[in-house]
Protein backbone atom coordinates (compact mmCIF):
# COMPACT_ATOMS: atom_id res chain seq x y z
CA UNK A 1 0.00 0.00 0.00
CA UNK A 2 0.86 2.99 -0.82
CA UNK A 3 0.38 6.64 1.62
CA UNK A 4 -1.49 7.93 -0.64
CA UNK A 5 -3.71 10.96 -0.42
CA UNK A 6 -7.93 10.22 -0.71
CA UNK A 7 -9.57 11.89 -3.28
CA UNK A 8 -11.62 13.68 -1.20
CA UNK A 9 -10.51 14.24 2.29
CA UNK A 10 -12.91 14.05 5.16
CA UNK A 11 -12.06 17.84 5.81
CA UNK A 12 -13.15 18.85 2.41
CA UNK A 13 -16.15 16.44 2.37
CA UNK A 14 -17.32 18.41 5.55
CA UNK A 15 -16.94 22.16 4.09
CA UNK A 16 -18.91 20.64 1.09
CA UNK A 17 -22.14 19.63 2.89
CA UNK A 18 -22.08 22.02 4.68
CA UNK A 19 -22.14 24.64 1.73
CA UNK A 20 -24.90 21.75 0.26
CA UNK A 21 -22.95 20.96 -2.47
CA UNK A 22 -23.06 17.27 -1.56
CA UNK A 23 -25.91 15.72 0.79
CA UNK A 24 -25.27 11.92 -0.34
CA UNK A 25 -22.53 9.53 0.80
CA UNK A 26 -22.75 5.88 -0.77
CA UNK A 27 -20.94 3.31 1.30
CA UNK A 28 -20.14 0.56 -0.91
CA UNK A 29 -18.16 -3.28 -1.55
CA UNK A 30 -17.54 -5.02 -4.12
CA UNK A 31 -19.73 -8.51 -4.11
CA UNK A 32 -18.61 -11.81 -5.42
CA UNK A 33 -20.17 -10.99 -8.79
CA UNK A 34 -17.74 -7.65 -8.94
CA UNK A 35 -20.94 -5.51 -8.48
CA UNK A 36 -20.98 -2.62 -6.15
CA UNK A 37 -23.54 -2.81 -3.31
CA UNK A 38 -24.68 -0.80 -0.33
CA UNK A 39 -26.39 2.05 1.02
CA UNK A 40 -26.59 5.38 0.55
CA UNK A 41 -26.80 8.00 3.53
CA UNK A 42 -27.66 11.36 4.32
CA UNK A 43 -24.25 12.78 4.17
CA UNK A 44 -24.82 14.67 7.84
CA UNK A 45 -26.22 11.46 9.26
CA UNK A 46 -22.49 9.55 7.02
CA UNK A 47 -20.53 12.17 9.21
CA UNK A 48 -22.04 12.45 12.41
CA UNK A 49 -22.64 8.53 12.91
CA UNK A 50 -21.33 6.43 10.08
CA UNK A 51 -18.20 7.89 9.57
CA UNK A 52 -17.27 6.32 13.44
CA UNK A 53 -19.57 3.47 13.68
CA UNK A 54 -19.37 2.11 10.13
CA UNK A 55 -22.70 0.63 8.70
CA UNK A 56 -24.23 -2.77 8.54
CA UNK A 57 -25.28 -5.23 5.66
CA UNK A 58 -27.40 -8.52 5.03
CA UNK A 59 -24.37 -11.11 4.99
CA UNK A 60 -26.32 -12.94 2.39
CA UNK A 61 -24.98 -10.31 -0.35
CA UNK A 62 -21.91 -13.08 -0.69
CA UNK A 63 -24.05 -15.69 -0.47
CA UNK A 64 -26.37 -15.43 -4.01
CA UNK A 65 -26.76 -15.48 -7.38
CA UNK A 66 -26.63 -12.60 -9.60
CA UNK A 67 -30.18 -12.69 -9.72
CA UNK A 68 -30.00 -12.03 -5.83
CA UNK A 69 -31.70 -15.12 -5.02
CA UNK A 70 -30.78 -16.90 -1.69
CA UNK A 71 -29.03 -20.07 -2.64
CA UNK A 72 -28.17 -23.26 -0.35
CA UNK A 73 -24.22 -24.43 0.30
CA UNK A 74 -22.78 -21.42 1.62
CA UNK A 75 -22.04 -21.74 5.65
CA UNK A 76 -21.59 -18.21 6.27
CA UNK A 77 -24.89 -16.60 5.25
CA UNK A 78 -28.17 -19.20 5.05
CA UNK A 79 -31.65 -19.55 6.79
CA UNK A 80 -29.90 -21.59 8.98
CA UNK A 81 -27.46 -18.91 10.71
CA UNK A 82 -30.61 -16.26 10.04
CA UNK A 83 -29.00 -14.49 7.66
CA UNK A 84 -27.23 -11.94 9.82
CA UNK A 85 -25.25 -9.13 9.24
CA UNK A 86 -21.87 -8.22 8.56
CA UNK A 87 -20.25 -4.82 9.18
CA UNK A 88 -19.21 -2.42 6.02
CA UNK A 89 -16.10 -0.57 7.28
CA UNK A 90 -15.49 2.94 5.20
CA UNK A 91 -12.22 2.71 3.88
CA UNK A 92 -11.57 6.76 3.89
CA UNK A 93 -8.60 6.10 1.24
CA UNK A 94 -11.37 5.50 -1.44
CA UNK A 95 -13.52 8.66 -0.25
CA UNK A 96 -14.46 10.55 -3.42
CA UNK A 97 -16.97 12.76 -5.20
CA UNK A 98 -19.09 10.92 -8.62
CA UNK A 99 -19.84 13.81 -10.38
CA UNK A 100 -22.18 11.72 -12.53
CA UNK A 101 -24.43 11.45 -9.59
CA UNK A 102 -24.30 15.27 -8.73
CA UNK A 103 -24.37 16.32 -5.02
CA UNK A 104 -22.84 13.08 -3.70
CA UNK A 105 -19.50 11.09 -3.00
CA UNK A 106 -18.78 7.50 -2.30
CA UNK A 107 -16.46 5.22 -0.04
CA UNK A 108 -15.55 1.80 -0.21
CA UNK A 109 -15.85 -0.69 2.26
CA UNK A 110 -13.96 -3.26 3.58
CA UNK A 111 -16.28 -6.80 5.41
CA UNK A 112 -15.89 -7.19 8.74
CA UNK A 113 -18.03 -9.60 11.26
CA UNK A 114 -19.09 -7.52 14.42
CA UNK A 115 -16.34 -9.04 16.29
CA UNK A 116 -14.01 -7.16 13.80
CA UNK A 117 -12.35 -9.87 12.32
CA UNK A 118 -12.39 -9.31 8.60
CA UNK A 119 -14.57 -11.49 6.13
CA UNK A 120 -13.02 -14.25 4.39
CA UNK A 121 -14.98 -14.59 1.34
CA UNK A 122 -15.21 -10.89 0.68
CA UNK A 123 -13.13 -10.21 -2.30
CA UNK A 124 -11.39 -7.37 -1.18
CA UNK A 125 -10.20 -9.03 1.71
CA UNK A 126 -9.04 -11.68 -0.25
CA UNK A 127 -6.98 -9.31 -2.54
CA UNK A 128 -5.78 -8.03 0.91
CA UNK A 129 -4.64 -11.09 2.28
CA UNK A 130 -2.44 -11.89 -0.85
CA UNK A 131 -1.25 -8.43 -0.27
CA UNK A 132 0.13 -9.24 3.38
CA UNK A 133 1.74 -12.13 1.97
CA UNK A 134 3.55 -10.40 -0.50
CA UNK A 135 4.57 -8.00 1.72
CA UNK A 136 6.14 -10.57 4.00
CA UNK A 137 8.83 -10.91 0.98
CA UNK A 138 9.12 -7.38 0.95
CA UNK A 139 7.10 -6.79 -2.26
CA UNK A 140 4.21 -4.20 -3.49
CA UNK A 141 2.03 -4.91 -6.35
CA UNK A 142 1.50 -2.72 -9.14
CA UNK A 143 -1.66 -3.30 -11.38
CA UNK A 144 -3.79 -1.53 -14.36
CA UNK A 145 -6.97 -3.32 -15.72
CA UNK A 146 -7.93 -2.49 -19.28
CA UNK A 147 -11.66 -2.62 -19.53
CA UNK A 148 -13.60 -3.20 -22.95
CA UNK A 149 -17.32 -2.55 -22.96
CA UNK A 150 -20.08 -2.43 -25.72
CA UNK A 151 -22.06 0.47 -26.55
CA UNK A 152 -25.84 0.27 -27.45
CA UNK A 153 -27.69 3.02 -28.64
CA UNK A 154 -30.83 1.22 -26.70
CA UNK A 155 -31.46 2.59 -22.90
CA UNK A 156 -30.71 -0.11 -20.70
CA UNK A 157 -34.79 -0.42 -19.95
CA UNK A 158 -35.42 -1.29 -24.01
CA UNK A 159 -32.33 -3.62 -24.30
CA UNK A 160 -34.57 -5.74 -21.36
CA UNK A 161 -37.79 -5.37 -22.73
CA UNK A 162 -36.23 -6.79 -26.18
CA UNK A 163 -34.55 -9.66 -24.42
CA UNK A 164 -31.28 -8.18 -25.32
CA UNK A 165 -32.06 -8.87 -28.89
CA UNK A 166 -32.19 -6.45 -31.92
CA UNK A 167 -29.67 -4.10 -29.94
CA UNK A 168 -28.43 -0.87 -32.04
CA UNK A 169 -24.58 -1.02 -31.57
CA UNK A 170 -23.23 2.69 -31.38
CA UNK A 171 -21.03 1.79 -34.54
CA UNK A 172 -22.03 -0.22 -38.03
CA UNK A 173 -18.32 -1.61 -38.40
CA UNK A 174 -15.11 -2.00 -36.73
CA UNK A 175 -13.87 0.62 -35.42
CA UNK A 176 -10.30 -0.38 -33.76
CA UNK A 177 -8.00 2.58 -33.40
CA UNK A 178 -10.72 4.84 -35.72
CA UNK A 179 -10.98 8.33 -34.66
CA UNK A 180 -14.05 8.74 -36.56
CA UNK A 181 -16.06 5.73 -35.55
CA UNK A 182 -14.75 6.86 -31.47
CA UNK A 183 -16.21 10.90 -32.26
CA UNK A 184 -19.86 9.62 -33.45
CA UNK A 185 -19.80 8.41 -28.92
CA UNK A 186 -17.23 11.22 -28.30
CA UNK A 187 -20.06 12.99 -25.87
CA UNK A 188 -20.39 9.92 -24.04
CA UNK A 189 -16.63 8.60 -23.75
CA UNK A 190 -15.32 12.15 -22.85
CA UNK A 191 -18.41 12.31 -19.93
CA UNK A 192 -17.01 8.93 -19.08
CA UNK A 193 -13.11 10.12 -19.02
CA UNK A 194 -13.85 13.37 -17.71
CA UNK A 195 -15.93 12.47 -15.02
CA UNK A 196 -13.94 9.48 -13.71
CA UNK A 197 -10.79 11.84 -13.91
CA UNK A 198 -12.92 14.04 -11.06
CA UNK A 199 -13.48 11.08 -9.64
CA UNK A 200 -9.84 11.07 -8.38
CA UNK A 201 -8.75 8.47 -11.57
CA UNK A 202 -6.02 9.23 -13.84
CA UNK A 203 -7.24 8.81 -17.31
CA UNK A 204 -4.90 7.77 -20.79
CA UNK A 205 -6.73 7.18 -23.15
CA UNK A 206 -9.97 5.76 -24.93
CA UNK A 207 -9.99 3.94 -28.18
CA UNK A 208 -12.70 2.07 -30.54
CA UNK A 209 -12.12 -1.56 -30.50
CA UNK A 210 -13.05 -4.62 -32.81
CA UNK A 211 -16.17 -5.69 -32.41
CA UNK A 212 -19.44 -3.43 -32.98
CA UNK A 213 -19.68 -0.40 -30.69
CA UNK A 214 -16.86 -1.89 -28.87
CA UNK A 215 -14.50 0.59 -26.96
CA UNK A 216 -12.41 0.80 -24.10
CA UNK A 217 -11.38 3.79 -21.63
CA UNK A 218 -7.77 2.98 -19.62
CA UNK A 219 -6.76 4.41 -16.66
CA UNK A 220 -3.20 4.80 -14.97
CA UNK A 221 -1.53 1.71 -13.29
CA UNK A 222 -1.78 2.13 -9.44
CA UNK A 223 -1.02 -0.31 -6.24
CA UNK A 224 -3.17 -3.17 -6.60
CA UNK A 225 -5.64 -2.47 -4.30
CA UNK A 226 -6.18 1.03 -5.46
CA UNK A 227 -6.26 -0.04 -8.95
CA UNK A 228 -9.00 -2.62 -8.03
CA UNK A 229 -10.88 -0.54 -6.07
CA UNK A 230 -11.06 1.96 -9.42
CA UNK A 231 -12.29 -0.31 -11.63
CA UNK A 232 -15.22 -1.35 -9.89
CA UNK A 233 -16.33 2.35 -9.28
CA UNK A 234 -15.35 3.09 -12.94
CA UNK A 235 -17.32 0.05 -14.04
CA UNK A 236 -20.51 1.03 -11.85
CA UNK A 237 -20.03 4.38 -13.29
CA UNK A 238 -19.67 3.71 -16.82
CA UNK A 239 -23.21 2.13 -16.51
CA UNK A 240 -25.01 4.80 -14.62
CA UNK A 241 -23.15 7.97 -17.21
CA UNK A 242 -24.70 5.67 -20.49
CA UNK A 243 -28.03 5.56 -18.58
CA UNK A 244 -28.16 8.86 -18.42
CA UNK A 245 -26.95 9.41 -22.06
CA UNK A 246 -29.76 7.37 -22.94
CA UNK A 247 -27.73 4.88 -24.12
CA UNK A 248 -26.40 1.39 -22.64
CA UNK A 249 -23.50 -0.53 -22.38
CA UNK A 250 -22.18 -4.30 -21.29
CA UNK A 251 -18.96 -5.48 -20.00
CA UNK A 252 -20.04 -9.45 -20.82
CA UNK A 253 -17.17 -11.28 -21.75
CA UNK A 254 -18.78 -12.69 -25.08
CA UNK A 255 -21.89 -10.66 -26.45
CA UNK A 256 -21.99 -12.35 -29.58
CA UNK A 257 -20.11 -14.24 -31.94
CA UNK A 258 -17.61 -11.75 -32.70
CA UNK A 259 -15.13 -10.36 -30.34
CA UNK A 260 -15.39 -10.40 -26.67
CA UNK A 261 -14.81 -7.70 -24.20
CA UNK A 262 -11.39 -8.65 -22.38
CA UNK A 263 -9.73 -7.39 -19.04
CA UNK A 264 -6.09 -7.65 -19.71
CA UNK A 265 -4.71 -7.19 -16.13
CA UNK A 266 -1.01 -5.93 -16.36
CA UNK A 267 1.29 -6.49 -13.14
CA UNK A 268 4.29 -5.62 -11.50
CA UNK A 269 6.49 -5.97 -8.42
CA UNK A 270 8.21 -3.17 -6.35
CA UNK A 271 10.44 -3.86 -3.24
CA UNK A 272 10.58 -1.67 0.26
CA UNK A 273 12.22 1.32 -1.77
CA UNK A 274 9.42 1.61 -3.97
CA UNK A 275 11.73 0.27 -6.93
CA UNK A 276 11.03 -1.77 -9.29
CA UNK A 277 12.50 -5.19 -9.19
CA UNK A 278 11.40 -6.62 -12.10
CA UNK A 279 14.44 -6.03 -14.52
CA UNK A 280 17.64 -7.30 -13.92
CA UNK A 281 21.09 -5.41 -14.33
CA UNK A 282 20.55 -6.53 -17.93
CA UNK A 283 17.51 -4.83 -18.17
CA UNK A 284 16.18 -8.06 -19.05
CA UNK A 285 13.92 -10.00 -16.67
CA UNK A 286 15.30 -10.51 -12.63
CA UNK A 287 15.56 -13.67 -11.65
CA UNK A 288 12.95 -12.54 -9.14
CA UNK A 289 10.21 -11.41 -12.28
CA UNK A 290 11.58 -15.36 -13.62
CA UNK A 291 10.02 -17.27 -10.86
CA UNK A 292 7.06 -14.94 -10.26
CA UNK A 293 6.00 -15.77 -13.96
CA UNK A 294 6.86 -19.49 -13.84
CA UNK A 295 4.03 -19.30 -10.82
CA UNK A 296 1.56 -17.66 -13.21
CA UNK A 297 1.42 -20.81 -15.92
CA UNK A 298 2.01 -23.41 -13.05
CA UNK A 299 -1.36 -22.17 -11.55
CA UNK A 300 -3.07 -20.59 -14.18
CA UNK A 301 -5.60 -23.77 -15.37
CA UNK A 302 -6.07 -24.02 -11.38
CA UNK A 303 -6.80 -20.27 -10.94
CA UNK A 304 -8.61 -19.98 -14.25
CA UNK A 305 -11.96 -19.61 -12.32
CA UNK A 306 -10.71 -16.03 -10.96
CA UNK A 307 -9.94 -15.18 -14.29
CA UNK A 308 -13.12 -16.47 -15.83
CA UNK A 309 -15.95 -16.87 -13.29
CA UNK A 310 -19.12 -17.13 -15.35
CA UNK A 311 -20.59 -19.45 -18.66
CA UNK A 312 -20.26 -16.99 -21.07
CA UNK A 313 -16.35 -16.34 -19.64
CA UNK A 314 -15.39 -19.28 -21.65
CA UNK A 315 -17.19 -17.85 -24.74
CA UNK A 316 -13.72 -15.72 -25.14
CA UNK A 317 -11.70 -18.49 -25.59
CA UNK A 318 -11.16 -19.18 -29.15
CA UNK A 319 -8.56 -19.44 -31.54
CA UNK A 320 -7.17 -16.32 -33.57
CA UNK A 321 -9.60 -13.86 -31.31
CA UNK A 322 -7.30 -12.08 -29.26
CA UNK A 323 -8.26 -14.38 -26.49
CA UNK A 324 -5.97 -16.92 -25.18
CA UNK A 325 -6.78 -20.40 -25.37
CA UNK A 326 -2.77 -21.47 -24.27
CA UNK A 327 -0.96 -21.64 -21.21
CA UNK A 328 1.73 -19.83 -22.73
CA UNK A 329 4.28 -16.61 -22.40
CA UNK A 330 5.82 -14.78 -24.88
CA UNK A 331 7.45 -11.00 -25.24
CA UNK A 332 4.76 -8.89 -26.92
CA UNK A 333 3.24 -11.74 -28.03
CA UNK A 334 -0.66 -11.48 -27.69
CA UNK A 335 -1.70 -15.09 -28.39
CA UNK A 336 -0.75 -16.08 -25.56
CA UNK A 337 -1.96 -15.81 -21.91
CA UNK A 338 0.54 -14.51 -20.49
CA UNK A 339 2.36 -11.19 -22.58
CA UNK A 340 5.49 -9.96 -21.11
CA UNK A 341 6.42 -6.37 -22.55
CA UNK A 342 7.96 -2.98 -21.54
CA UNK A 343 11.64 -2.78 -20.25
CA UNK A 344 13.44 -1.39 -17.45
CA UNK A 345 11.55 0.20 -14.91
CA UNK A 346 8.33 -0.80 -16.71
CA UNK A 347 8.72 -4.18 -17.22
CA UNK A 348 5.63 -6.39 -16.38
CA UNK A 349 3.39 -8.68 -17.65
CA UNK A 350 0.02 -9.12 -18.67
CA UNK A 351 -2.49 -11.45 -18.25
CA UNK A 352 -5.14 -11.62 -20.92
CA UNK A 353 -7.27 -14.26 -19.65
CA UNK A 354 -9.49 -12.24 -18.08
CA UNK A 355 -13.08 -11.03 -19.51
CA UNK A 356 -14.81 -8.22 -18.99
CA UNK A 357 -17.16 -9.72 -16.67
CA UNK A 358 -14.02 -10.87 -13.96
CA UNK A 359 -14.16 -9.10 -10.59
CA UNK A 360 -10.62 -7.40 -10.62
CA UNK A 361 -9.73 -8.28 -6.60
CA UNK A 362 -10.20 -11.98 -7.18
CA UNK A 363 -8.28 -11.79 -10.38
CA UNK A 364 -5.14 -10.25 -8.96
CA UNK A 365 -5.64 -11.94 -6.09
CA UNK A 366 -4.96 -14.93 -7.89
CA UNK A 367 -2.07 -13.65 -10.22
CA UNK A 368 0.02 -12.54 -6.84
CA UNK A 369 -1.10 -16.18 -4.78
CA UNK A 370 0.33 -17.69 -8.44
CA UNK A 371 3.87 -15.32 -8.23
CA UNK A 372 4.19 -16.12 -5.06
CA UNK A 373 3.82 -20.09 -5.78
CA UNK A 374 6.59 -19.41 -8.21
CA UNK A 375 8.68 -17.40 -5.99
CA UNK A 376 8.57 -19.73 -3.02
CA UNK A 377 9.26 -23.18 -4.98
CA UNK A 378 11.82 -21.29 -7.17
CA UNK A 379 10.10 -22.63 -9.88
CA UNK A 380 12.00 -22.15 -13.24
CA UNK A 381 10.59 -20.03 -16.70
CA UNK A 382 10.08 -22.23 -19.75
CA UNK A 383 11.34 -20.75 -22.95
CA UNK A 384 9.30 -18.02 -24.44
CA UNK A 385 6.58 -18.87 -27.28
CA UNK A 386 8.09 -17.38 -30.02
CA UNK A 387 4.84 -17.89 -33.10
CA UNK A 388 1.40 -18.58 -33.40
CA UNK A 389 0.61 -19.93 -29.43
CA UNK A 390 -2.91 -21.24 -30.70
CA UNK A 391 -1.63 -23.77 -33.09
CA UNK A 392 1.45 -24.83 -30.64
CA UNK A 393 1.50 -27.90 -28.07
CA UNK A 394 1.33 -26.04 -24.92
CA UNK A 395 -1.83 -27.16 -22.00
CA UNK A 396 -5.42 -25.23 -22.60
CA UNK A 397 -7.15 -23.18 -20.35
CA UNK A 398 -10.38 -25.08 -19.00
CA UNK A 399 -12.81 -24.44 -22.21
CA UNK A 400 -16.03 -24.59 -19.88
CA UNK A 401 -17.12 -23.49 -16.19
CA UNK A 402 -17.20 -27.17 -15.31
CA UNK A 403 -13.89 -27.84 -16.14
CA UNK A 404 -12.50 -25.12 -14.45
CA UNK A 405 -14.70 -24.99 -11.39
CA UNK A 406 -12.99 -28.84 -10.81
CA UNK A 407 -9.40 -28.05 -11.61
CA UNK A 408 -10.06 -24.78 -8.98
CA UNK A 409 -11.70 -27.88 -6.20
CA UNK A 410 -8.66 -29.80 -6.60
CA UNK A 411 -5.88 -27.58 -6.50
CA UNK A 412 -3.51 -27.71 -3.54
CA UNK A 413 -2.11 -23.75 -4.83
CA UNK A 414 -5.67 -22.48 -4.27
CA UNK A 415 -5.89 -24.00 -1.06
CA UNK A 416 -2.54 -23.06 0.24
CA UNK A 417 -3.35 -19.38 -0.45
CA UNK A 418 -6.55 -18.75 0.24
CA UNK A 419 -7.90 -21.62 2.37
CA UNK A 420 -10.42 -24.33 2.04
CA UNK A 421 -13.03 -21.53 3.46
CA UNK A 422 -12.40 -19.77 0.42
CA UNK A 423 -11.77 -22.14 -1.84
CA UNK A 424 -14.94 -23.89 -1.07
CA UNK A 425 -17.21 -21.10 -0.98
CA UNK A 426 -15.88 -19.24 -4.93
CA UNK A 427 -16.66 -23.36 -6.04
CA UNK A 428 -20.30 -22.73 -4.94
CA UNK A 429 -20.54 -20.13 -6.79
CA UNK A 430 -19.57 -21.92 -9.85
CA UNK A 431 -21.60 -24.63 -9.31
CA UNK A 432 -24.75 -22.41 -8.52
CA UNK A 433 -23.85 -20.93 -12.04
CA UNK A 434 -23.13 -23.94 -13.72
CA UNK A 435 -26.81 -25.55 -11.77
CA UNK A 436 -28.52 -22.35 -13.49
CA UNK A 437 -26.59 -22.82 -17.22
CA UNK A 438 -27.79 -26.50 -16.76
CA UNK A 439 -31.59 -25.87 -16.27
CA UNK A 440 -31.84 -23.44 -18.97
CA UNK A 441 -33.79 -23.48 -22.39
CA UNK A 442 -31.69 -21.00 -24.85
CA UNK A 443 -32.84 -19.44 -28.35
CA UNK A 444 -30.20 -21.33 -29.73
CA UNK A 445 -32.32 -24.48 -29.13
CA UNK A 446 -35.37 -23.04 -29.71
CA UNK A 447 -33.95 -21.91 -33.38
CA UNK A 448 -32.56 -25.47 -33.93
CA UNK A 449 -35.29 -27.75 -32.50
CA UNK A 450 -39.11 -25.82 -32.31
CA UNK A 451 -39.67 -26.99 -36.54
CA UNK A 452 -36.60 -28.98 -37.95
CA UNK A 453 -35.99 -31.59 -34.61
Amino acid sequence: MTDRQPPLSVQELRRLVAAGEIHTVAVAFTDMQGRLQGKRFAAGFFLDDTLAHGAEGCAYLLAVDVELNTVDGYPMASWDTGYGDFALVPDLATLRRTPWQPGTALVTADLAWHDGTPVPASPRQILRRQLDRLAEHGLTAWAGTELEFIVFRDTFEDAWKSGYRELTPANQYNADYSLLATARIEPLLARIRNEMGAAGMVVESAKGECNLGQHEIAFRYDDALTTCDQHSVYKTGAKEIAAQQGMSLTFMAKYNEREGNSCHIHLSLRDARNKSVCAGEDGDMSPLMRHFLAGQLAAMRELTLLYAPNINSYKRFRPGSFAPTAVAWGRDNRTCSLRVVGHGPSLRFENRAPGGDVNPYLAVAGMIAAGLHGIEQQLELPEPCAGNAYSADYEHLPATLREAAGLWAGSKIAEAAFGSDVVQHYLRMAEVEQDAYDSAVTDWERFRSFERM
